[in-house]
């Protein structure tokens, strides 16, 4: 009786969450400014990635609000979509800080040793997938405006940061880290633990009117981020 009731309260709690989280995306939806034009439209239908429509609004606030040139930081890139993105709105407003981002392509729960479920592809070719994937997409939107890509974690990025230490990107080209920060976009590991060092470690350059944009962190949101 009492093992039956507990899984009653277990199911109840976990049915009350869902529901709870669908009213918010409902909510959110209704309420989100979508601003996504032509361009935005093509590059989703070829870039794979997540992409909210109110982080467009917040990229395109950000770049007709920017005060300064400092270099703009996005952290994790996957496939290339929201770095495309902040490219493209770069370019509509014709700034020039120079966009940085960082991604290992180290995915949760993934074992580079073993194969993914059902399938003969491994881990490890996975992320090489992922990681040229990601370049491909860059070199092909992004070329007028390449951005510098370091392929480490946020947290060694940021002691490199720190230590004022140069780099070679991933297209092979040499990039001296540090100083202020202008925008950063925290889009990598969306565990409380690792979004809130993250917001730390930019907290620490950015400079006075600056931005901080936490994807995925809207109420109702499924990830610890929000």
């Amino acid at each position: 009786m009492k093992e039956n009731l507990k899984m009653t309260i277990i199911k109840t709690s976990n049915t009350l969450k869902f529901l709870k989280r669908t009213f918010y995306k409902i909510i959110n939806k209704l309420n989100s400014v979508d601003i996504t034009d032509e361009y935005i439209n093509w590059l989703k239908f070829a870039n794979a990635g997540m992409l909210h429509p109110g982080n467009l609004f917040c990229f395109d606030y950000v770049m007709r609000n920017m005060s300064s040139d400092a270099p703009m930081i996005e952290i994790g890139s996957f496939c290339g979509l929201s770095t495309n993105t902040i490219v493209y709105y770069k370019s509509k407003y014709g700034i020039p800080n120079r966009l940085i981002t960082c991604d290992k392509w180290e995915f949760e729960g993934a074992d580079k040793e073993t194969t993914i479920a059902n399938s003969n592809v491994t881990h490890h070719d996975y992320r090489e997938f992922v990681k040229s994937t990601y370049k491909n997409n860059v070199l092909m939107f992004s070329r007028h405006d390449l951005p510098y890509t370091v392929e480490m974690i946020s947290d060694d990025f940021f002691t490199a940061w720190r230590k004022g230490k140069e780099f070679q990107d991933v297209f092979g080209r040499s990039i001296l880290l540090g100083g202020p920060i202008s925008f950063c976009f925290i889009d990598g590991n969306h565990s409380y633990d690792y979004c809130r060092r993250d917001f730390e470690n930019c907290h620490e350059f950015l400079e006075r009117g600056g931005f901080i944009l936490f994807d995925d962190s809207e109420d109702g949101s499924e990830f610890q981020v929000h």
